[in-house]
C-alpha cells in the first residue's frame, strides 16, 4: 500500500520559500501511469491544486502560480519536492502530496498525505 508523508517547516517568513519534501513508500515514483502532485488548502478555502511531476519526470504546474513554483524529484530517495517563491500570508494553508491518474481529462487523487501546515508569518 502507497504511503506519502509531508515534511517541511511549519513557518517561512514572507519574501521567503516554502520547502517541502513528500516522502514515498510503497510504491516508486517512477511507476508508469502515476503523476505526482502537490495541493493545498488555505484557511476556510477550498483545495488547489499547484502541479505535479509525472513518471518519467515532466512537469505541469498550476498556470496561476507558475512562476513560483517548482517541482523536483530524488528517485534514490524517492522523494518529490515542492518550492513556492517569494511567499506572502496569502500562501499560508496546509499543504498535500498525492499520487493521482489522469483519466479522460480529469484528476483522480487516489492516494494523499496527511497534509502539513505551513504558515507564512514574521
Amino acid at each position: 500500500q502507497v504511503q506519502l508523508q509531508e515534511s517541511g517547516p511549519g513557518r517561512v517568513k514572507p519574501s521567503q520559500t516554502i520547502s517541502l519534501a513528500c516522502l514515498v513508500s510503497g510504491d516508486s515514483i517512477t511507476t508508469k501511469a502515476y503523476y505526482w502532485s502537490w495541493i493545498r488548502q488555505p484557511p476556510g478555502k477550498g483545495l488547489e491544486w499547484m502541479g505535479a511531476i509525472g513518471y518519467s519526470g515532466s512537469t505541469y504546474y498550476n498556470p496561476a502560480h507558475v512562476s513560483r513554483t517548482s517541482i523536483s524529484r530524488d528517485t534514490s530517495w524517492n522523494h518529490f519536492n515542492l518550492q513556492l517563491t517569494s511567499v506572502t500570508s496569502e500562501d499560508t494553508a496546509v499543504y498535500y502530496c498525492a499520487r493521482g491518474l489522469w483519466v479522460e481529462g480529469e484528476a483522480d487523487f487516489g492516494s494523499w498525505g496527511q497534509g502539513s501546515l505551513v504558515t507564512v508569518s514574521s
